[in-house]
């Protein structure tokens, strides 16, 4: 008796195991949310409004200093996807609601538009370099 007790009870549990433990329903498989990189506090965002030319962006041009992070969120409705002109960064697809993966400039800064609507989205990023402060004139 002890062991049909035993063998019902583990096939109670395997069954329940395989359920994933949601009672025997199944679901259909959910879809992952897109991935990007957490933005940071030192990061300067330039949010994506739509298919509005040099409006395409704010803001726009992007004023940042070199070495600083650059995350594009995209607040409108349709996917987007964001290259430097130059080639040196590729945002791939971005999501309605998401943002980039975080782009780090080292340069002077430069012209971007989105692969999607080349046309119709343009912008720019330009870098300050920190200035160097000048010496200060002598009192002698």
């Amino acid at each position: 008796m002890r062991f049909r007790l035993l063998s019902c009870a583990i096939f109670v549990f395997a069954a329940w195991g395989c359920s994933g433990g949601s009672g025997g329903s199944s679901s259909a498989p959910s879809t992952p949310a897109p991935t990007t990189s957490t933005p940071s506090s030192s990061a300067t965002t330039v949010n994506i409004t739509g298919q509005n030319g040099a409006q395409s962006f704010n803001p726009n041009p992007a004023p940042i200093t070199q070495g600083s992070l650059v995350i594009w969120h995209n607040t409108d409705s349709t996917v987007h996807h964001i290259v430097m002109n130059d080639g040196s960064f590729d945002s791939g697809d971005i999501m309605p609601g998401a943002t980039s993966m975080t782009m780090k400039l080292n340069s002077a800064g430069g012209s971007y538009h989105c692969t999607l609507h080349p046309t119709t989205m343009f912008g720019s990023i330009n870098v300050a370099t920190d200035p160097t402060p000048s010496p200060s004139p002598s009192p002698y």
